[in-house]
């Protein structure tokens, strides 16, 4: 901070330092009578810098004014001439100060030095040392001081040396400056300290959180609320062939009863003579058995032995989800058990053909296609919607192996493109599982080709093992249906291949009446089909 005057003029310097005087002894005062050594008062054009009490006395000649460069500073008690100096006590309001004797022109002995600060703060110079005022530069002109810098032209936040000896109204005076200072500047050195902390090196500040975490309450639609609910249902399953091959995956509660639904392709390398076990969140462990398998839909069922009450996982309606709504998918990922993810249906009635590693005939599924985290060890676990019901059991991914799309060369994991069998399907399957242990698919008796894609599902001009593509008195044979034909509708839903067709067909029962547009000779024509069931997978 300077103490220049900006367009006013620099007041003389003081040649004594001022006295402070008790409020109550000015009040005192008659105007016009001032007591011996009062000083004068202030010249008229006084700097704003510049205190009523500093003024130099009537009766003294002005010192030469300083350069504007050089704030003026008062000389030491020492030096100041006869009848000026502080009275060592100041009497009562109502008694005349008693004369003071004079004083040699040097420092008696155990004099107090530098006298206390005025009653208001002088506002201090921003010069550092040996600048204006100081000993070195003027600051006595008839007394020799050479000490260190002059407490008067110290910086401010710079703290004099506290006097020996010295009235109750110097103190009270300098005890309230330090008040007010400390008011107005205590905020700012407290965000100046933060905010260097937190901008050093080796600094850091934190915030910590209110509350304690266990009393935190969790909405039980958020994800941690659905999940906390869900994971007790859901179990790792282990699966290993009589010769020891195998691997894990999951499944969750369909019923009270103990039966567990899943994937086929989790349970194939056991279901016939393997071990099966399953295992729940809270690490209980329980054998299992095969009830039935649909190596089509790729849905089996299981049952536990010996497991006590179980809590099923509710079931959705897979035809009332729409793109765009969250889900959250659960399962055990290359062995990692109760794992939770997120994401949203990305899409519906995805055609998916899958195969169980096995070297088997393929499944088919109108497919739920979600982004939530799915790879190997996540299949038959539940795709749950935002309430915590299944819509879904996750099934099959699309990966980028290490040659790319196509590739078919190693294992890779997920990269957003989920597909789980939708529950409405998974659902009817099971029951006739738990009912009969065979799987019934719904069929037209008709053959098409799997390799053709873009024109439709084509029928093919003869059947495996040169059977008749056509089945003879089937439901392709009676709504009129000949080889060569290329269907293009299963209802409203375009069909772009064979594999789209055999996953619509799926999605409907036995007996249902369903409308197919198809093309002969460039000639677009529809008929009605009644599905016709085929118990078994062979």
């Amino acid at each position: 901070m300077s103490t220049e005057n900006e367009g006013t003029a620099v007041p003389a310097a003081p040649s004594v330092p001022p006295s402070p005087v008790p409020a109550t002894e000015q009040d005192a005062k008659p105007s016009g009578a001032p007591g011996a050594g009062a000083p004068a008062a202030p010249a008229a054009g006084a700097g704003a810098g510049a205190h009523p009490d500093a003024a130099a006395p009537a009766d003294r000649t002005p010192a030469p004014e300083h350069p504007a460069e050089h704030p003026p500073t008062p000389p030491s008690a020492a030096h100041q001439p006869p009848g000026q100096q502080p009275p060592a006590h100041q009497p009562a309001a109502h008694q005349p100060p008693a004369p003071q004797a004079p004083q040699q022109h040097q420092a008696a002995p155990g004099a107090a030095w530098p006298p206390p600060p005025p009653a208001f703060p002088a506002y201090g110079t921003a010069y550092g040392s040996g600048h204006g005022g100081d000993a070195h530069h003027g600051g006595g002109h008839g007394g020799g001081g050479h000490g260190g810098g002059d407490p008067w032209g110290a910086p401010l936040g710079q703290e004099p040396p506290a006097p020996k000896r010295r009235g109750r109204g110097g103190l009270i005076a300098a005890v309230l400056v330090a008040a007010l200072v400390a008011g107005g500047v205590g905020s700012g050195i407290g965000f100046w300290m933060a905010n260097r902390e937190a901008n050093s090196p080796g600094g850091s500040t934190t915030i910590s959180a209110a509350g304690n975490p266990q009393d935190f309450k969790r909405d039980p639609g958020s994800v941690a609320g659905v999940a906390s609910k869900a994971l007790p249902s859901v179990v790792t399953i282990d699966a290993q062939s009589g010769s020891g091959e195998g691997g894990t995956g999951t499944g969750f509660v369909y019923d009270k009863q103990g039966h567990i639904l899943t994937n086929n392709h989790v349970v194939a390398s056991a279901a016939d003579g393997g071990d099966l076990s399953v295992t729940f969140s809270n690490g209980k462990k329980y054998a299992a058995e095969v009830v039935g398998r649909a190596q089509g839909y790729d849905v089996a069922v299981l049952k536990l032995k010996k497991a006590g009450d179980l809590a099923p996982l509710p079931l959705g309606d897979s035809d009332k989800v729409v793109v765009g709504d969250a889900t959250i998918a659960i399962g055990a990922p290359f062995g990692l058990s109760n794992t939770v993810t997120t994401g949203i249906v990305s899409a519906k009635d995805r055609p998916v053909a899958s195969g169980d590693g096995q070297g088997s005939k393929a499944s088919y599924m109108s497919a739920l296609q979600t982004d939530a985290s799915i790879n190997p060890g996540n299949s038959g676990g539940p795709l749950l919607d935002s309430r915590g019901a299944v819509i879904g059991i996750n099934s099959a991914i699309q990966s980028v192996p290490s040659g790319g799309f196509g590739s078919g060369s190693g294992q890779a994991g997920s990269i957003g493109l989920g597909f789980a069998i939708p529950v409405n399907q998974a659902r009817t399957v099971a029951d006739q599982l738990i009912k009969t242990g065979k799987p019934v698919y719904p069929m037209i008796g008709a053959t098409v080709a799997m390799d053709q894609k873009g024109e439709g599902a084509k029928i093919s001009e003869s059947g495996a093992g040169n059977t008749p593509a056509i089945t003879p008195n089937g439901p392709a044979a009676a709504a009129g249906l000949k080889p060569g034909d290329v269907i293009t509708k299963f209802e409203d839903r375009v069909i772009d291949s064979g594999p789209t067709l055999i996953s619509e067909i799926w999605t409907h029962k036995p007996g249902d009446k369903v409308k197919l547009t198809y093309t002969r000779g460039g000639k677009e024509s529809t008929t009605e089909v009644t599905l016709q069931a085929r118990e078994g997978d062979n």
